[in-house]
Formats: structure tokens, sequence, C-alpha cells
């Protein structure tokens, strides 16, 4: 009998590879949800004595890391431990955060602007930074409910999101000091896990959830409209291209677009079968996804179709960022590593590799 091995994509990597496909995605029906919508609430800050700092090492870029964002010309990741880094120089070197008041996995990370952010996580943990990353504070952490946030983000400095397993969310109004629980859309009955929120070019929200199912919001977040794709596996995350297009990803190297605001959604060739779980779109406009067993994939027209590139190291990477030049940033259970921007230089890499 199928079951439901995890509850999140930022529980994938762990030691043992077949642990991957168990907890990156969760492909069995998602259990019924309550009729009624989820009350209002607002959990508890803990005490500054109850607090545990993510603590300083020296290993912080080589340990697991879930999420990264660029704003400006600075580079933000988030992982295990509390951890966050930041790059100035495109990823050619990396600080720890001063401060960070949490110990747990942190799993998605959005700027509003250059200075504040948040950053979401195990035990329902929202923290904010207003320094650009450098140090953070919690504004909100709820570990008896036992949910992990899996995506956090910002339409507005006010008016932000943070969404996990078993359809949770909540939302602000106030810049985060203040949060409530919603229902994503009050009419469903099933409570999918919400991968990842994200914005298209035209201001639509789009939702990545799983077992095939998406949900668009055209009004800022007020409703979201459910939207079922012709796959039936989970997507774990999604990303608004330069021309208004939208691309969703997640098991077995599917992945889909949509050029209608999310409304209507057609498979795109990845080149894989491998699980897909981040993507970036470059200055040059080229699309990178990264995945599951060393899968990096370049698309050069508008994530249409994908070249396959597959390192020799057959890790499991869950974000991608531009790099310094002719560079991306990769972060995964490795921590974070450069490679070619390009795909063919990329592949070269990979055979000398293989030749060394």
């Amino acid at each position: 009998m199928a079951t439901r091995h995890s509850t999140a994509r930022q529980m994938m990597f762990t030691a043992c590879a077949a642990a991957f496909a168990l907890t990156m995605g969760l492909s069995a029906p998602a259990r019924a949800a309550d009729d009624a919508a989820a009350p209002a609430v607002t959990a508890d800050k803990p005490t500054a004595e109850a607090v545990e700092y993510s603590v300083h090492s020296k290993l912080a870029t080589q340990s697991l890391l879930l999420d990264a964002t660029k704003i400006g010309n600075r580079i933000v990741a988030v992982g295990e431990f509390g951890h966050i880094i930041y790059s100035d120089d495109g990823g050619a070197s990396w600080k720890q955060a001063d401060s960070v008041p949490t110990q747990v996995t942190l799993t998605s990370v959005n700027f509003v602007n250059d200075k504040t952010g948040y950053a979401g996580g195990h035990d329902c943990t929202v923290l904010r930074t207003d320094d650009g990353g450098i140090t953070w504070k919690m504004v909100y952490h709820d570990p008896a409910s036992e949910t992990p946030i899996m995506t956090i983000f910002f339409n507005s400095p006010e008016r932000g999101f943070a969404m996990g397993a078993f359809h949770f969310v909540i939302e602000t109004n106030d810049g985060g000091q203040t949060w409530q629980q919603r229902a994503l859309n009050p009419d469903d009955k099933d409570d999918f896990h919400l991968n990842r929120i994200f914005a298209l070019k035209s201001g639509t929200l789009v939702v990545a959830a799983e077992a095939g199912n998406v949900y668009r919001s055209t009004d800022k977040g007020d409703t979201f409209q459910h939207i079922t794709t012709s796959y039936d596996g989970s997507y774990w995350g999604g990303i608004g291209l330069s021309d208004g297009s939208a691309l969703v990803y997640g098991m077995r190297g599917h992945a889909f677009r949509s050029t209608d605001d999310g409304l209507t959604w057609t498979e795109v060739n990845t080149g894989t079968e491998k699980s897909i779980s981040g993507a970036v779109q470059l200055a040059n406009g080229e699309v990178v996804l990264a995945g599951l067993q060393g899968y990096v994939g370049y698309s050069n027209d508008g994530g249409k179709n994908f070249t396959a590139v597959t390192r020799r190291d057959r890790l499991g990477y869950a974000a991608v960022s531009e790099g310094p030049e002719g560079k991306i940033n990769i972060f995964g259970e490795m921590g974070v590593l450069l490679m070619p921007a390009d795909p063919a230089e990329a592949q070269k890499e990979v055979g000398a590799q293989q030749g060394s």
C-alpha cells in the first residue's frame, strides 16, 4: 500500500541515496482535510532564554543547502542547522550570517528588497532580516504544529505567505509582525502539500503542489484558483520567466510550461527522468534546472527544451543561482559548488572529471 514517506522537499537530502526518491516528493494522494477552514492563529515567539542560535561553522558552505535567492549583487542561501550564508561576489566566496536565532532546517528564502527578506523552515519557523541577510530575528514559530514551512513569498513589503505540508498556509499583512492561518482554496477537500509559491511577470501568483496540482491567484493572493494538470505526480517547484511564462517541475523529470498565466500547462522536454527541485533564469535569458542524481538542465529557448548534463558526483541538488561570470552556483547536499553556465562547457568539465 502506498504511503506518504515525508512531508517536505526540504527533507529530501539524507546520506542514503535511496531516501531521495522517498523524501523529495510525495506521490500518493493526500489525506482529506477538514471541511472547516482553519482558524486564525498567531504563534508565540520564544523567550530569549529559549532561543538556540545557529552555530558558526567553517563547514556551512559544505552542509545541506536547500534554497537560494539573488538580491542585487548578493546571493543568500539557507539550509540545515539554521545555516544562512551570503556572497557578494557571485559565489566566489561566502560568509555566514552573524546572527540566526534557530537551529532548525531552513527550506526557503525570499527578499522584498535588497535589505528586507524572510526565511522559513522546520517547526513552522519564519525569520526576518532587515540588513540583507547578515542578522535575523524570529517572527513566527509554532513547533507544536509539527509543520515544516516549505515555501515563503512576499508580493509587497507588507503582505506575504508561508506555506507547507498538508496545505498549511499562513499570511501576514503587516510585514511579518502578525500571521494568520487561512485556507488557500476553501472549496478544496484535499490537503495537498504546497511546495513553492512564485510570481509571474503579470503579477499572478502560482503555487506548485503535489499530485499534479497548481494554484493561481490574479488578485494578489486574496483567492486562489485550483488547476489540475495532466500529470499526477508532484511538482516540487516553479519559476516565473522573463517572457511572462511559467515553469513548474518535479518528480521523474517532469516539467510543464504555461503561457496563459497558469491556466493551462504543456509538458516540456527536460532531457531526464531524474526528479527536479530548483531553477533559475540567468541574466542572458538561459533557464537552468537542478535536481537529483547530478542532474543539471540548460535551456536557451525559454524553458521549452533542455540539454541535460549529469555531474559525476551524482549528488542531489536543491537550488541554483547565477554565479560569477560564466558560472552558476548549485546548492544541495554537498553545500554549494560552481559549475559552467554553458552546457557545452559543463559537459567538457564532466568529461574531464571522468577522465581524471
